[in-house]
């Protein structure tokens, strides 16, 4: 019967979500990929533990997240209801839609009768009465905001959700959401944004509205799909996602561009005493407006590693300097 360290919040970094009562790990745990049914539950299993034991309180899902979509939430649920219920409320249990999810005209997008009809699947399959989080996974064009906004404030105070919150949302419409969403009272409270050192759009408008809408962020990505790691350093790997027909990392990716970037990042890393991957998450958790980084793992080494950035999360002015010159190099 696991038990988890009772020494587990010793060590990690919790930060208050924009105004709100709630903190978050600095490190949370997305589940989008390896806890599908293609893989081991027994690996899934002993990567959560592992987060956990190490004060990773978050745990990040989503509808579709597998493969087969559902299947990340149904294998949580069982290993929550096996290992981990009697930790249940020390823990932040998040779930998303937005994307495709099941065939037909109500399987997808932004509409009230996709979003809560999603959010009941999602909690059968997690063994859940509700989520701590739920997410607006992307902006539909097809649905009127207010429509999915209200669909959000529903969620909330039917008792489905604790608090909600967007993912993939544009500046203007991050704005849009959080007037709607503030006059209908709902405990709106995060963003969650891709952003990494490679990708930097979180820094093009929609940072100052969460800043002054008093919002947190989560920022998933942070190592770009393992570019910045040491992954690639030395070119591509047998094993790779690249080798995977990823729809998010292909091989043109992983160009002379990007190693003589890479490259020198690393050093900068070596000379912290880090890994290239530990320097990319410090990176953007030194963003004032980033509550949490969500990583992924394939092993509990992984989450160990990405833990250990907390031991060193500052920059120094000169490394800045240094980073940004690499970064905005051609």
């Amino acid at each position: 019967m696991y038990k988890a360290k009772s020494n587990r919040y010793e060590n990690m970094e919790y930060n208050r979500v924009g105004t709100s009562g709630l903190k978050l790990p600095a490190i949370s745990l997305g589940l989008w990929h390896n806890f599908g049914d293609v893989d081991s539950l027994e690996d899934a299993r002993d990567i959560i533990f592992r987060a956990f034991d190490l004060g990773i309180t978050h745990f990040d899902l989503a509808n579709n997240y597998g493969p087969p979509p559902g299947s990340a939430e149904a294998n949580f649920g069982k290993i929550l209801k096996r290992h981990l219920k009697h930790y249940r409320d020390e823990m932040i249990i998040s779930s998303k839609a937005g994307y495709e999810m099941w065939d037909g005209p109500y399987g997808d997008g932004g509409s009230r009768k996709y979003l809560i009809a999603s959010l009941d699947q999602s909690l059968k399959r997690l063994g859940l009465d509700y989520v701590d989080i739920f997410y607006s996974h992307r902006f539909d064009p097809n649905t009127p905001l207010e429509e999915t906004m209200r669909a959000l404030d529903h969620i909330v105070r039917s008792g489905r959700a604790l608090y909600v919150g967007i993912s993939n949302y544009n500046a203007d419409q991050t704005s849009t959401a959080t007037e709607i969403l503030q006059e209908l009272g709902t405990p709106f409270i995060i963003h969650q944004h891709k952003y990494n050192m490679f990708y930097r759009e979180l820094e093009k408008g929609t940072d100052k509205i969460i800043k002054a809408e008093n919002l947190g962020t989560i920022v998933f990505s942070p190592l770009a799909q393992g570019l910045l790691t040491s992954k690639y350093l030395d070119g591509i790997p047998e094993k790779s996602r690249v080798n995977s027909n990823s729809a998010f990392l292909n091989e043109k990716d992983i160009n002379g561009g990007y190693l003589a970037k890479a490259q020198k990042l690393n050093q900068i890393a070596q000379d912290r005493s880090q890994t290239l991957a530990q320097m990319a998450l410090a990176w953007v958790l030194n963003n004032p407006v980033v509550t949490s980084a969500l990583v992924g793992a394939s092993s509990p080494q992984q989450i160990e590693e990405n833990v250990a950035t907390l031991d060193n999360p500052h920059f120094s002015g000169d490394e800045i300097n240094k980073i940004d010159k690499i970064l905005n190099s051609k």
